[in-house]
């Protein structure tokens, strides 16, 4: 029995449209399943056929659209690479991997995330090539090269858009954080952006008082402490405790600042009462604002109970992280 119709519909996002790019036309008997991304990189449109066909498409203006073919898989979904019936377990099984990586990536570009998108086109090339070095029909191979070279040449433009816009100093990448969500301690938001360069580091956030919050600024520090760059100044503006707690506050913060001095780095502390932003910035041009501030992870269980010490697999409470990239940051 043939595969059944997509049932599939994804609402266009309403985004930053390039300048002078076209809209795109719909094609006779097809449904779409998006629209183009935002942004300068190339317009992408994911449309499928009632015969169960699912396409790429770039805009008239740039290289054709290329299509791929729907396994017959249990439920309808349209899919990136055309799946064999008669390959073995193991190169069926990358297969099913790379249609579902590339699927996501396409889906990732329609809602202009290009960065989250890059990754899954990365990942997904590298499916796509361990399927051709365990496929032997060589009509097969030149078909998986010639859709590699297709998702390559996307990821290209994806990178040279991602590079422009840090030029630009435009680039803002947005991480939602789910209610009881885990996987997000601090290396998971920061790691990828303290480069080698980075040797001063601002941290505005105005609830660094608690005992708790004074072991997240710990640990934050601990995490550049461990990093590949080479941070010598941390600047950190809080505000005081306003209870009975600010001798324990002032106090932690100086046998902080004592600690870090042995590994090199100097802590300069300040505070504010009118400080409400709470933002990280490198010197590298980064800057993190995170809605909770430091302090987004829930209370754990217990003081032996798992996530008390791994923040990876700690509960998180729901927040939102905007990152950006500009050509200069600003000091205090």
């Amino acid at each position: 029995m043939g595969p059944s119709p997509c049932q599939h519909t994804v609402t266009p996002p309403s985004p930053h449209r390039l300048p002078g790019s076209a809209e795109p036309q719909p094609a006779p008997a097809r449904r779409h399943v998006g629209v183009q991304p935002s942004g300068r990189a190339p317009p992408l449109r994911l449309v499928c056929s009632a015969g169960g066909r699912a396409a790429v498409e770039h805009s008239p203006h740039h290289r054709p659209g290329f299509d791929f073919s729907l396994s017959p898989p249990p439920s309808p979904h349209p899919v990136a690479v055309p799946m064999s019936r008669s390959a073995g377990d193991g190169t069926a099984a990358l297969e099913r991997a790379a249609a579902e990586t590339l699927k996501r990536a396409v889906e990732l570009d329609v809602a202009s995330r290009f960065q989250e998108s890059l990754v899954c086109y990365q990942e997904g090339i590298d499916l796509l090539l361990q399927v051709v070095r365990g496929t032997k029909d060589e009509a097969k191979k030149q078909r998986y090269r010639q859709k590699i070279s297709e998702y390559m040449t996307r990821a290209e433009d994806i990178k040279k858009y991602i590079e422009k816009e840090k030029q630009d100093g435009k680039y803002h990448k947005q991480i939602r954080i789910e209610e009881n969500a885990t996987g997000f301690g601090y290396e998971k938001l920061f790691l990828e952006y303290l480069t080698e360069i980075v040797s001063e580091v601002w941290v505005e956030d105005p609830y660094i008082r608690s005992v708790h919050q004074l072991y997240n600024f710990l640990r934050f520090c601990e995490m550049l402490v461990k990093g590949p760059c080479k941070v010598r100044t941390i600047h950190l503006l809080t505000s005081y405790d306003e209870g009975s707690g600010r001798n324990q506050q002032t106090s932690g913060l100086e046998e902080i600042k004592q600690s870090l001095r042995n590994h090199g780095i100097t802590l300069n502390v300040e505070f504010s009462s009118s400080i409400h932003d709470r933002e990280i910035r490198f010197n590298n041009g980064w800057m993190i604002k995170i809605g909770r501030g430091l302090d987004y992870f829930k209370r754990p269980q217990g003081r032996f109970s798992i996530g008390y010490c791994d923040f990876d697999l700690r509960p998180c409470h729901e927040t939102t992280v905007d990152v950006f990239h500009t050509k200069h940051t600003k000091k205090m």
